[in-house]
């Protein structure tokens, strides 16, 4: 007489099903994988039974090799004739160009604004903010060019409550989506953050012990191009995955578009589900080769697919996730942005909006 025990939740039924799940999300862990199949079937289940299954439906899991090129190609880094250019107009090469300026011009020079004309030009302040923020200097060193300093802080934070920088960096930006045949309203998104240490200005500030830095985190939020959708700036104390919130829900207030966002392994587990629940959004973790949960399901017998090459060093281009790696690096080439000056972390903010603006006028005038 055999034995009769309690019948498997997942049959032989539900491989076609598994196998649909895991070729959506190669790259998620067993515990991912679960959660989705529950999400699919209506049951409760645990690893050990979807992880049996997966194995009876011939879907294993596989850690890739990192090979390395022995000979890299070379690239040439440094400044281009794009970079040096300093038309007449310009009185330095940070001042913007008269083309550039048309792009922009109605967002601070209003004729039809009430009241006593302003003594300065637009212009020239914005010019102004645009050194500032480029040279990294104090605003008592300002060039005797610009207006006084005190005159152009008081106007830089009185645009920057208006949202003036942020209203300037999301016109050009679906000028540039609008230049790479991409839709004004984008449908995925990319979240990091970055530690920067603080000067003795004072303000909020913590110490970040996983990478070493007192001082502040800036959090993004950009599409696949890499143009900012979102920033907030908090202590470099507060984890990752409880400043994410604030940076998603800000991004998902402007673009309800957005349905996929992409993270690393940071954001996984608890935070991941709550952005799902919370936004209705697709989290996918980019994990990096070498992390314990890495590797990708495919079926048995069909080897590496898709080998990760590194070059000499051991670097490894992660998918999306290289393109916020890329803005951050973008923030840097503005000096203002390395070290955070300011007590107010929505000065901070302000200042990686004019910086991201005034990368896209260059892009747009070339």
């Amino acid at each position: 007489m055999s034995k009769r025990g309690r019948p498997p939740k997942l049959t032989a039924q539900d491989y076609p099903m598994l196998r649909e799940v895991v070729a959506a999300r190669p790259s998620a862990t067993l515990g991912e994988i679960t959660a989705a199949v529950q999400e699919q079937t209506g049951q409760r289940l645990d690893r050990v039974t979807v992880r049996k299954a997966l194995s009876a439906a011939g879907v294993v899991r596989h850690t890739p090799a990192i090979e390395r090129d022995a000979q890299p190609a070379r690239r040439r880094y440094g400044y281009t004739a794009a970079h040096r250019r300093h038309e007449p107009e310009q009185r330095y090469p940070s001042c913007l160009t008269d083309a550039e300026w048309a792009l922009v011009a109605d967002l601070f020079d209003r004729p039809d604004a009430q009241g006593v004309p302003p003594t300065h030009s637009r212009r020239l302040m914005v010019d102004a903010c645009c050194y500032a923020v480029r040279t990294g200097c104090s605003w008592r060193m300002l060039p005797s060019e610009f207006p006084h300093w005190d005159n152009v802080y008081k106007t830089f934070r009185r645009w920057s409550a208006q949202g003036k920088f942020e209203q300037m960096h999301d016109r050009l930006r679906n000028l540039w989506r609008e230049r790479e045949n991409r839709t004004a309203a984008p449908t995925a998104a990319v979240l990091d953050a970055q530690s920067t240490r603080s000067s003795p200005q004072g303000g909020e500030r913590g110490f970040d012990a996983g990478k070493k830095v007192k001082g502040r985190k800036r959090n993004l939020v950009v599409d696949t191009l890499g143009l900012l959708l979102a920033v907030t700036v908090t202590a470099a104390s507060v984890q990752d995955r409880d400043a994410s919130h604030a940076a998603v829900a800000a991004a998902k207030e402007k673009y309800s578009s957005v349905q996929t966002l992409f993270v690393d392994g940071g954001y996984a587990g608890q935070c991941a589900q709550t952005l799902h629940d919370t936004h209705g959004l697709t989290v996918e973790v980019v994990r990096h080769p070498a992390n314990g949960n890495g590797g990708s399901w495919h079926h048995a017998g069909q080897g590496q697919l898709f080998p990760v090459k590194a070059d000499a060093n051991g670097f490894v281009a992660l998918p999306k996730r290289w393109v916020v790696e890329r803005t951050h690096g973008w923030n840097e080439r503005a000096r203002r942005l390395i070290m955070h000056h300011d007590r107010l972390t929505h000065v901070s903010e302000a200042w990686v909006w004019l910086a991201e603006a005034r990368l896209l006028l260059r892009r747009l005038t070339t």
